[in-house]
């Protein structure tokens, strides 16, 4: 158990070191981009499977 604790205590660390730099706002700007860039292919491609009609054989 005593592991456990060292290894949340090195995670807490080094996310402490990004949060306190400058790091931390690029990674959430990039990860923003990310999540809409993947939702808006995700919905596209959701749309064009409902209009082709076909259904994937399971």
């Amino acid at each position: 158990m005593l592991r456990w604790a060292f290894g949340f205590l090195i995670a807490a660390l080094i996310a402490a070191a990004f949060g306190f730099s400058g790091i931390a706002t690029a990674t959430f700007t990039i990860a923003k981009i990310l999540a809409v860039v993947f939702t808006v292919l995700f919905v596209i491609t959701l749309v064009m499977e409902l209009i082709s009609g076909r259904r994937s054989a399971r």
